[in-house]
């Protein structure tokens, strides 16, 4: 489903209230980044109904985070990965809502190793317009969205796609069903690979322009709304391998994986060729 044709004054009008929401979601991430940074590699982890680790600063932040956005914008949904599992699907019916990850690469978070971060995106009648990446192993915020650029801290990000050695390099989240990965195989010869445990970094280091491009399989809406917002912001490509879950209209944890690729246009025909 494509997004519907604004005028020149709803275009104005939208604008203004992404920015207004993007003031309030930066503001949001920064208050919670001492919080994650004081707490890395120092929480005990318990485990969800589909074996994947959680903590308690995985709730703290979700709760914090969502209880500052809210004062400003009641109508708006809020949605996070860390959401009950008993709770009810969440009907996105407001024109904004809000998807959360509130550490993605939590086993490197639990374990102390530094590729983690917080992945918040804002959407628009279901389709993601904007989003925020704080990366802690940079110890810095990503941000931006379709005609809003890529931003590191507020500044112009200049994209690293012109180095010589980035483009030799991809990022890919195993493990792979042996089917898919079959067709793949050339790609391990032609590039070389780099696995993170984080979906959402993959995806922004690829908007960086230090990746080429990158596929994962098991990457969830919550892990990829926020760097699908980073494409669109620096013109790479986004595929989904199965039916594309934006515009998004139910949100609930235990909703299925949306694999993906990503990258440059080189990159995606590489995979489109590989995978027809």
């Amino acid at each position: 489903m494509k997004k519907k044709l604004l005028s020149r004054q709803a275009k104005l009008k939208l604008e203004t209230e992404i920015r207004h929401r993007a003031n309030a979601g930066r503001v949001a991430i920064k208050s919670q980044i001492s919080f994650f940074r004081r707490h890395f590699g120092q929480v005990t982890s318990d485990w969800k109904a589909d074996a994947s680790r959680v903590t308690f600063a995985d709730i703290a932040i979700s709760e914090n985070l969502f209880s500052s956005l809210n004062k400003d914008f009641t109508k708006d949904d809020f949605c996070s990965e860390e959401m009950s599992s008993d709770d009810s699907p969440i009907h996105l019916e407001g024109d904004f809502s809000w998807v959360l990850d509130p550490i993605d690469g939590t086993n490197n978070f639990a374990l102390g190793f530094p590729l983690c971060g917080i992945s918040l995106a804002l959407l628009h009648e279901g389709f993601p317009v904007y989003g925020f990446v704080y990366d802690f192993s940079v110890n810095a915020l990503f941000e931006g969205g379709a005609g809003f650029g890529l931003l590191r801290d507020q500044q112009k990000y200049t994209s690293l796609s012109s180095d010589r050695e980035s483009r030799q390099m991809i990022g890919v989240q195993f493990p792979i069903e042996q089917s898919l990965f079959q067709k793949l195989i050339p790609i391990f010869s032609d590039f070389k690979i780099r696995a993170l445990g984080s979906s959402t970094l993959l995806g922004s280091f690829v908007a960086q322009g230090y990746l080429a491009g990158a596929l994962d399989v098991r990457a969830k809406v919550w892990d990829i709304a926020a760097t699908y917002a980073f494409a669109e912001a620096v013109g790479n490509q986004f595929h989904f391998l199965n039916e594309s879950p934006f515009p998004l209209r139910e949100f609930h944890p235990f909703m299925p994986q949306c694999p993906y690729f990503t990258g440059s246009k080189a990159f995606c025909a590489k995979i489109q060729s590989l995978l027809s």
